[in-house]
């Protein structure tokens, strides 16, 4: 994400309230069973010592917190209970490729008496940031504040950037800071994503922008960029772009990411999958038990690094649901999702790597599929694609032939999904995520051609576009498309909305020569295509950092047909310190150059 110094201007309100080796794997006793999710789940119990937790979360934090590029993948499961006290709190950071989780069926059921946090990287003693801040998660649990002192005393901290969410979290005794305020400078943070939670006060602070949705949240401290409510109790008012809150009264469409759950009485694992809601607010849980069912863990096949596609493919016809137990997976073919309802779960990011140029994942044209939790880096050879979703899709003059293999009612999610195309090595691929099915819920996808790391620059990591859509009733909230060659987001069916989109064009475009095409300096952030009657877009910023050479103009960074039925909303584009943006959408909104780095230009409806 960004890796520039850009000023930013934050009131913050008074509030109160050498790496070592990884710890040998934390046993949960008759709990776990001869179950076996790999040596990389730690699963604990309240039985467990206080400090015998402590040493083996602290020992993986401190190989984590900066493993940004390495290839450890860790899941720390929480059966239902409580853990940590007053006078001996539970405290450790979540680092890269970490999934911090409850096992519980609501979030209240398993409770941590600490802090569950994300700090700052200190890349130099002066240059403490959470811009990279990315692949990590807390989710299905209860967080009471309390075991710190001083600056950290004040709430619990998840300073992290893309590719981090926060989902079924309920946050008591104190704050939520998404700014590590407690630092040196300068502190940015390029975020984020918070789902289903329930918080009491919560600090943006140096955010430039974030998506809140499904929640209740008990305030909200300031916006920067582009901060973004949908179904959310105690959001600010609307009020784009001064200060810049888009804020939705209901979520349009949503469908909660499955979690794995686990039975205190008969000591069973299951996988619970929450229904679809749509025109929705609050959180899932807030009633009672979240709507949805519980599938066996008996009906997953269990995969492990080392696990062949063959392997695979072939539990998934016996009508098998898939885990990924975390790790990193080459594919040298397609995962072929082919049932309807299939679930498709990772754990502790679990990372598929493509080998000579597989579209590691597809999905026939069914409805109900669910894909979350995984991490798709590009290999050395050009994929087409690194995940798609049905294989039908219209073309003009045709009509759509449906058959059944899509549900408004059971509507396809992809949520938690990031897409990576270099950074830890080289990688090519046209197309990051191709979406063909209709009614498809994209809940917090990432897609990034890497712009720091290894196999990076111009001609190394190509890759054209990160996300394609040409289904219809597609619904994307919180959309991340970042560096792309060409449009970073192209979309092609009817009915879409977008809540929420985040972008940077790429910065490494040699000349202006190599970075344009019909007579249009540079390709917009986000295509609609010109043949959509009907789409709309709530929130999106489009930046631009052309720092290999800093006099590429971009001519737009929103670009839609002019049609009644296309509808955009608080949409912004920034200059980050090198480039000039010539327009905010289509020829309209004034440009970001240099004379203004860091200060927006906004158009509030097209």
């Amino acid at each position: 994400m960004l890796v520039v110094a850009v000023a930013i201007a934050i009131a913050l309100p008074v509030v109160g309230f050498a790496q070592p080796a990884v710890a040998s794997p934390v046993q949960a006793g008759a709990h776990t069973g001869s179950l076996d999710f790999g040596p990389n789940v730690k699963i604990f119990d309240p039985s467990m010592p206080i400090a015998e937790i402590q040493a083996s979360v602290d020992a993986i934090a401190n190989q984590q917190v900066d493993n940004e590029m390495g290839t450890q993948r860790y899941a720390l499961l929480f059966e239902p209970g409580t853990y940590g006290t007053a006078a001996h709190p539970l405290v450790f950071q979540v680092g890269y490729y970490t999934e911090v989780a409850g096992l519980g069926s609501s979030p209240t059921d398993v409770t941590i008496n600490g802090h569950v946090d994300v700090y700052n990287r200190c890349l130099t003693a002066t240059n403490c940031i959470a811009l990279d801040n990315f692949w990590r998660s807390v989710s299905n649990l209860t967080i009471n504040v309390t075991g710190e002192t001083g600056c950290r005393s004040s709430g619990d901290f998840w300073a992290a950037s893309q590719a981090a969410p926060m989902r079924r979290v309920n946050i008591v005794g104190g704050n939520l800071t998404l700014m590590d305020y407690c630092t040196a400078g300068p502190q940015y943070a390029s975020g984020g994503f918070i789902a289903d939670s329930k918080t009491g006060f919560i600090i943006n602070g140096s955010q430039q922008q974030y998506l809140v949705r499904d929640s209740s949240i008990g305030g909200w401290s300031n916006a920067v960029w582009n901060q973004v409510f949908a179904g959310v109790q105690g959001a600010p008012t609307q009020s784009f772009p001064n200060p810049p809150y888009t804020t939705l009264a209901t979520n349009p469409s949503s469908r909660e990411k499955p979690y794995l759950v686990i039975d205190p009485a008969t000591n069973k694992y299951s996988v619970f999958v929450p229904d679809a809601r749509t025109n929705s607010t609050g959180t899932t849980w807030a009633s009672g038990q979240t709507p949805g069912h519980a599938i066996p863990l008996s009906n997953f096949f269990l995969a492990r690094p080392g696990d062949s596609v063959k392997t695979i493919n072939n539990q998934l016809a016996q009508g098998k649901n898939l885990i990924f137990t975390p790790g990193v997976y080459n594919v040298n073919k397609s995962i072929e999702v082919k049932r309807a309802d299939t679930i498709v779960l990772g754990l502790g990011v679990a990372t598929l790597t493509a080998v000579n140029g597989a579209v590691p994942i597809t999905v026939a044209d069914v409805k109900g599929v669910d894909i979350a939790g995984i991490m798709i880096d590009a290999g050395t050879v050009n994929s087409p694609a690194l995940m798609q979703i049905g294989s039908t899709h219209a073309t003009k003059g045709q009509a759509r032939a449906h058959n059944g293999w899509s549900s408004a009612s059971d509507p396809t999610g992809i949520q938690d999904v990031y897409f990576r195309i270099g950074g830890p090595h080289v990688g090519k691929a046209t197309v990051g995520l191709k979406v063909n099915s209709d009614n498809v819920i994209l809940d917090d996808i990432w897609a990034w051609r890497a712009d720091h790391g290894s196999g990076v620059g111009w001609t190394v990591n190509t890759s054209d576009t990160g996300v394609v859509v040409n289904g219809d009733n597609v619904t994307a909230t919180g959309l991340f498309s970042e560096h792309f060659q060409k449009y970073n987001t192209v979309w092609n069916g009817e009915n879409g909305k977008t809540i929420f989109y985040q972008n940077e064009l790429p910065y490494d475009a040699p000349n202006q020569a190599a970075w344009q095409h019909d007579g249009v300096l540079g390709w917009a952030g986000y295509k609609v295509a010109d043949s959509v009657k009907t789409h709309q877009l709530w929130g999106g910023g489009s930046y631009i950092y052309t720092n290999v050479d800093p006099t590429i103009h971009a001519t737009r960074g929103f670009e839609v047909p002019v049609t009644p039925g296309v509808k955009i909303h608080d949409v912004l584009t920034v200059q980050l310190g090198a480039g000039t943006l010539d327009h905010v959408i289509n020829d309209t909104g004034a440009p970001v150059t240099s004379a203004a780095v860091g200060v927006p230009s906004y158009v509030t409806d097209f």
